[in-house]
């Protein structure tokens, strides 16, 4: 009996992006325990998938020459990754010591030696039929692959009930919220791995009895391994791509609220030479920049810049608007004003006026950017400063 091969492809692209987002990591901090054990759960997991993929065990089959020769294969990644797991959430859990480091060597002799046994076992059976989907109830009761399939159908759950009784425990401890969303995913995946063996175990004990169980192996199993690998790569995913997206769409907000300003200052001649970015510099370094831009333009306008006009400007506003935005208008408008005078190389008269632009400009430029585009309300207030003024 088949099972169609796409939904292998979703968890397994998904698993490959969670190592992608942790490969710059692990090359920047290989030497970390929890870095090296978290990229070698995401590539053993991966690889597993992709060895399990009907098409693929065919394939492995063939160029060995060894017939069933993807089992042992597949299931040494599997186990693999369940030991770097349960270590991975050691790491976790409790802070460096001595005690943690017995408990993780334990865990790797143990999955060592389960994975040799997977080979011993595999290489004294007589499996010589090819079997692509029913591998596990066709050779249920054959000497050693009965065995075989037992000590990783075992592993595995073992793995399960330990990863779900710790995150489970380590749960209410987690502050972060992307983080705690993802020990939720990963939690979901070692408990949705647990009814891939509850479903395996039930068709090979029913092969013992002479019963015929098989599509619970090979219907009702896999979806349940998917969804396993599927909800585990979202759980590494979501804490590494959840910070990065809120932060991209922060500083877009902020590249995009700079812009109104940074278009009105770009007549005042730069301080230094400005570095030119290309379109794939980082959206961090784009603001920055934008940032530097124009507090040096704020700079460049301190002596231009119009006190008096500003605190009539503001005066103004208060009477139409609340405190904030009346601020964020009168900043507006007394920056125009500043730049008009730059551009007329026009000083502004600094008899008892304040030096420099002050904090209600310098420490607002986000919000009197906006303000900028409000540009009737910016053209009535200079009016009415201005018909004040004359008279």
């Amino acid at each position: 009996m088949g099972f169609p091969h796409i939904p292998y492809a979703l968890p397994t692209a998904l698993l490959a992006l969670a190592v992608l987002l942790k490969l710059p990591t692990c090359v920047r901090a290989w030497r970390n325990p929890e870095v090296r054990a978290t990229t070698v759960l995401l590539a053993c997991a991966t690889l597993v998938l992709v060895v399990i993929t009907p098409v693929n065990i065919e394939r492995l089959n063939h160029w060995t020459g060894v017939p069933n020769f993807a089992s042992p294969w597949a299931y040494s990644f599997l186990t693999a990754s369940g030991a770097t797991g349960l270590t991975m959430i050691m790491r976790w859990r409790e802070p460096p010591s001595e005690r943690r480091r017995r408990a993780t060597r334990r865990v790797y002799w143990v999955y060592a030696g389960i994975v040799v046994g997977l080979w011993v076992t595999f290489l004294l059976a007589d499996v010589p039929e090819p079997r692509i989907y029913d591998l596990d109830t066709y050779y249920a009761g054959t000497p050693w692959m009965r065995e075989h399939i037992l000590l990783y159908i075992g592993a595995h759950a073992v793995t399960g009930v330990v990863a779900t009784r710790m995150l489970r425990q380590w749960y209410p401890a987690v502050g972060d919220r992307w983080v705690k969303s993802g020990v939720v995913l990963l939690l979901s995946g070692f408990a949705s791995g647990l009814g891939f063996d509850v479903a395996k175990l039930l068709a090979v004990g029913a092969r013992w009895t002479g019963t015929d169980w098989d599509v619970l192996s090979t219907v009702v199993a896999p979806p349940f391994a998917l969804l396993q690998a599927s909800l585990m790569a979202a759980g590494f995913i979501v804490p590494q791509a959840g910070p990065a997206l809120r932060n991209t769409l922060r500083d877009q907000r902020e590249y995009r609220r700079l812009r109104p300003l940074w278009r009105e200052l770009r007549v005042l001649a730069p301080a230094a030479a400005q570095a030119r970015f290309g379109f794939w510099v980082p959206l961090d370094l784009r603001v920055l920049q934008r940032q530097q831009r124009i507090h040096d333009a704020l700079r460049l306008l301190a002596p231009y810049f119009p006190h008096d006009v500003h605190a009539r400007a503001l005066a103004e506003a208060r009477a139409r608007h609340d405190d904030g935005r009346a601020r964020d208008l009168a900043g507006a408008v007394a920056l125009r004003d500043a730049i008009d005078a730059y551009t007329a190389g026009i000083p502004a008269s600094g008899h008892g006026q304040p030096v420099g632009i002050g904090p209600d400009v310098s420490d607002h430029v986000g919000t009197i950017s906006l303000a900028l585009r409000r540009r009737r309300a910016i053209a009535t207030i200079r009016q009415r400063v201005a018909v004040k003024k004359a008279a």
